[in-house]
């Protein structure tokens, strides 16, 4: 792959990439890293794209598998935060400002995605269940479960 090519894809679709990875590990660092290594993995492929969709997808399919990568590594399960080690309490999570975003963050993991690819990067459940590796019939039911517990939330916090 080309210098500029990779270029033109890291500045239109970096940020895409890097939204799919914080909603997925809730952490900026984590985030970062995914990203970078979703732009080595393309350098390293070099994959013939059909058209602009066609690249994004396939760039959002590896930021999803690269943040599961993350999270099954064996020496992220053995990993303290340094105030962890040394006995004092941890820093509490990144609280992202607004409440919409901080609900969906608050998702358990598996519905985190599917809510991030189908509302703010306005793919279908066909191709959401296509990028994530799922079927159809579970992207709804996770879209589902997941409106019932950001509608759970938000009327909690705004009554």
């Amino acid at each position: 792959m080309q210098r500029e090519e990779a270029e033109r894809l890291v500045e239109q679709y970096g940020p895409a990439v890097y939204r799919l990875a914080y909603a997925r590990t809730g952490s900026r660092e984590d985030a970062e890293d995914v990203t970078q290594e979703t732009f080595l993995r393309l350098v390293r492929a070099a994959p013939e794209f059909q058209d602009g969709e066609h690249e994004k997808a396939w760039l959002l399919k590896v930021a999803a598998h690269c943040a599961a990568d993350l999270y099954r590594s064996p020496w992220r399960k053995r990993d303290l935060p340094m105030e962890a080690a040394a006995g004092a309490a941890a820093p509490p999570p990144e609280e992202p400002d607004g409440s919409v975003l901080a609900a969906v963050l608050a998702l358990p993991e598996k519905y985190r995605l599917p809510v991030h690819l189908f509302y703010y990067e306005g793919y279908s459940i066909g191709e959401t269940a296509a990028i994530l590796g799922r079927r159809e019939s579970t992207v709804r039911s996770q879209l589902s479960r997941a409106r019932a517990m950001l509608r759970e939330r938000l009327e909690v916090e705004h009554t």
